[in-house]
C-alpha cells in the first residue's frame, strides 16, 4: 500500500488549486513556502566541492568516525561520564529510519523474547520497522484527547504493567505527532519506573536543536537516562535540524556499561551494517561532521536552527490568535504549548475530510499538521477552514 504521508503529498502536488495547502510532510519550509537550504550547510557543500583531495572511496563500515563521534558527543554532552569513560559509540546509518532499524536488529538478537512497546500514538514506521526486526510491538498510552496533552498516569502504568525487560521506543523531543513532550519531572519518574522494571530505552531522537532552539534543552531526558545509569541506544537523524533530507545522514548512538562492551557493540553493528548496507554514503556526513567540528560554524548553525525554531514557534502563536479572533468554538492554548515541528490539532477525521476538500488544505487523518506547512501567507486561511470545520463538520 502506498505510504499515508507521501500519498498526502502526491495528491498536494496534483492539485491545482492555488492556494492549496501542504500540513502533511515533515519537512521545514521558509514564509515563502519553499524548501530552505541552511546557509551553513550551503557554505560548507561550496568547501566539500572546491576541496581537491576529497573523493568517492568507500567509508568505513561504521561510517565516518568524525561524524559519528561528534553525533554522539553533541546528544550525550562532550562532558558526559559515558563519553570520558569511552563506554559509548556511534555507528552511521540511513537517516534516523536505518539507524532505527539497526537498533532494533541488534536488539532482537540481544532480547529475542523481548517486546517492543511504543507511544499511541507514534510516528508510522515504528510499527514497520520494529515489526519486521522480528518483534511483537504493542502500544503504550501517550496522548490525552480530553486535555489535548500527556496522558502521564496511563503512561507510567503501562510501563509498570508491561513484562520486565521490554523494550520502549522513547521520543527525545518534539514527540512526532503530537508535539506533547513529558517535563523534566516526568521524565525522572519515567526514568524511575523504567529502572524498577528493567525496561530497555529506545531514544528517536529527530529534532535535536529544531524543537526548542537549544541542542542541550533537546538533549536533557536522554542525558538524564544517561545520567542515571541506563544503557541506552539513540537513533539521530539530520534531515530536520540540518536540511539534509535526501542525504539521509544519521547515526545509531549508543551507551554501555563498559569500555569492551562498547568495542563489542561496535563489531556486532558493523556486522549488520555490512549485510545491509554495507557502507554509509559520505556527502551529508562530511557536511554535518564539518559542522560539529568547527566552532565557528558550529555557532552559524546554531543561528539556523533557531530561525527555524522561531518561525515555527511564531506560526504556533500566530495560529492560536487568528483562531481566537475568529472566536472558533474550543479550547486552542494546546497548540501553542505543543513543541516542535508538528501539532495534534484535535481535529476529527471528517473534519480533516472536509477541510481537503473544501479548502484545500491537506493534513493526516489523525488532525496532525506540519507547523512548517505554515507562513504569514496562508496561516490566516489555515484558521478560516478550522473554524468553519468546528462549526460545520
Amino acid at each position: 500500500p502506498l505510504d499515508a504521508i507521501f500519498a498526502l503529498s502526491a495528491a498536494h502536488t496534483a492539485d491545482q488549486d492555488p492556494h492549496k495547502i501542504n500540513l502533511g510532510i515533515g519537512a521545514y519550509r521558509d514564509n515563502d513556502g519553499k524548501p530552505w537550504v541552511l546557509p551553513v550547510v550551503r557554505k560548507v557543500k561550496q568547501n566539500l566541492l572546491n576541496d581537491p583531495s576529497l573523493n568517492h572511496e568507500y567509508l568505513a563500515i561504521d561510517g565516518l568516525r568524525t561524524f559519528t563521534d561528534a553525533s554522539a558527543k553533541m546528544i550525550l554532552g562532550a562532558d558526559s561520564a559515558a563519553v570520558k569513560e569511552k563506554r559509548f559509540l556511534g555507528v552511521q546509518q540511513i537517516s534516523g529510519t536505518g539507524a532505527v532499524r539497526l537498533g532494533g536488529d541488534l536488539l532482537k538478537k540481544i532480547k529475542p523474547s523481548a517486546t517492543v512497546y511504543i507511544s499511541d500514538p507514534t510516528w508510522g514506521n515504528h510499527f514497520q520497522i520494529f515489526g519486521d526486526a522480528g518483534f511483537p510491538v504493542k502500544t503504550y498510552k501517550y496522548w490525552d484527547a480530553a486535555t489535548r496533552g500527556l496522558a502521564f498516569n496511563e503512561f507510567i502504568a503501562n510501563l509498570e504493567n508491561a513484562p520486565n525487560g521490554s523494550i520502549f521506543v522513547l521520543h527525545a523531543c518534539a514527540h512526532n505527532p503530537t508535539g506533547v513532550d513529558p517535563t523534566q519531572d516526568q521524565w525522572k519518574k519515567i526514568a524511575a519506573m523504567m529502572k524498577q522494571k528493567q525496561h530497555f530505552p529506545f531514544f528517536d531522537c529527530a529534532y535535536q536543536g529544531f524543537a526548542s532552539g537549544s541542542l542541550d534543552k533537546d538533549a536533557w531526558a536522554v542525558r538524564f537516562f544517561v545520567e542515571s545509569g541506563f544503557e541506552i541506544f539513540v537513533a539521530q537523524s539530520y534531515s530536520k535540524n540540518f536540511g539534509l533530507y535526501s542525504e539521509r545522514c544519521g547515526c545509531l548512538t549508543v551507551v554501555t556499561s563498559t569500555e569492551a562492551q562498547a568495542v563489542a557493540v561496535r563489531s556486532q553493528l558493523c556486522r549488520l551494517n555490512r549485510a545491509s548496507i554495507s557502507n554509509p554514503p559520505a556527502f551529508g556526513a562530511r557536511i554535518v561532521s564539518a559542522v560539529l567540528n568547527d566552532p565557528v560554524l558550529f555557532a552559524e548553525w546554531e543561528e539556523n536552527l533557531r530561525t527555524m525554531a522561531n518561525r515555527i514557534i511564531k506560526m504556533r502563536s500566530e495560529t492560536v490568535r487568528h483562531l481566537t479572533e475568529l472566536k472558533t468554538p474550543g479550547t486552542w492554548t494546546h497548540i501553542t504549548s505543543q513543541i516542535g515541528m508538528f501539532s495534534y490539532t484535535g481535529l476529527s477525521v471528517a473534519q480533516v475530510k472536509v477541510i481537503k476538500e473544501k479548502f484545500h488544505v491537506y493534513m493526516t487523518d489523525n488532525g496532525r499538521i506540519s507547523m512548517a506547512g505554515l507562513n504569514e501567507g496562508n496561516v490566516r486561511r489555515f484558521a478560516e477552514a478550522v473554524d468553519y470545520v468546528v462549526r460545520n463538520a
